[in-house]
């Protein structure tokens, strides 16, 4: 059966100067840290000798319909002469509480009867999407790009809770966590390696990992 691999990617650093958790919310592109670091994605995946960009046969490039995520699949679509497509089944998850500041955010604002009442139950969670509904809908993303790309490779640019859920899952971990422990730094990979339809290997690296110190991000972001 023909091996096909589908990198899973976060997207940049964001320009958010007031820590809203943004969400789905328009309007929210790319910091200029973000742009550089869809310029070394795009490498990773482009230039000879590197990593995980060594001998990859990317065909297929798709995102989120979000602005962010578009912004960061741009640069290495734009290198391999190729349309970005959009799968609405890659966007971040639903979170009531979007729109709010929550960056640096103290337990006071926490303690907010507006906030606390969305904070219940983390197992679900209580204060969006729930996280087997992300896992479900990313995973069907996942399998499309897959067939698309069957004996190559496609990159899918997404966000960080829906690609943790769907690590969590193939990793057999509970799909509830702590969202501070996510190991899915902004502009990382997570490639899924297929034989056929049968996964056979995961792995995650991070190209951007230079521009990581100072980096900003917001919860669910």
């Amino acid at each position: 059966m023909p091996r096909t691999t589908v990198h899973l990617v976060r997207h940049g650093e964001v320009h958010n100067p007031d820590g809203i958790l943004y969400g789905r919310l328009p309007g929210y592109g790319l910091s200029e840290r973000g742009h550089a670091m869809a310029r070394l994605v795009a490498e990773a995946f482009t230039s000879p000798g590197s990593r995980p960009g060594d001998g990859h046969d990317v065909t297929y490039v798709v995102a989120s319909p979000l602005q962010r995520a578009q912004e960061t699949a741009a640069p290495l679509a734009r290198a391999l002469g190729l349309e970005v497509a959009t799968d609405d089944r890659l966007i971040e998850a639903d979170n009531v509480l979007e729109g709010r500041r929550l960056a640096g955010a103290g337990v006071r604002e926490l303690l907010d009867p507006a906030i606390l009442r969305h904070l219940y139950n983390p197992f679900s969670p209580s204060w969006g999407e729930p996280f087997a509904q992300q896992r479900d809908r990313v995973l069907a993303a996942v399998a499309a790009a897959r067939r698309v790309a069957e004996g190559h490779e496609a990159v899918l640019v997404s966000h960080q809770s829906p690609i943790w859920a769907v690590r969590r899952a193939l990793q057999g971990k509970p799909l509830w966590h702590d969202p501070r422990s996510r190991e899915c730094s902004l502009a990382s990979v997570t490639s899924l390696t297929f034989d056929g339809d049968r996964l056979v290997d995961h792995t995650y690296s991070e190209p951007a990992a230079s521009l990581l110190p100072g980096a900003s991000a917001v919860p669910g972001a």
